[in-house]
């Protein structure tokens, strides 16, 4: 699990944000299921 999405969910746990909780487990699920091209694209040589 990435180190930010990590941060996050720790965050909205601590705040007891469940609708941010629910927002980023879906993220993470979300990214295994898909384990194409990252979203960020910062380190794209292309542009």
């Amino acid at each position: 699990m990435p180190q930010w999405l990590r941060k996050q969910l720790m965050r909205a746990f601590n705040k007891r944000d469940r609708s941010q909780v629910r927002l980023l487990n879906d993220c993470w699920f979300f990214y295994l299921k898909n384990p194409g091209k990252p979203l960020d694209s910062r380190n794209d040589k292309s542009l």
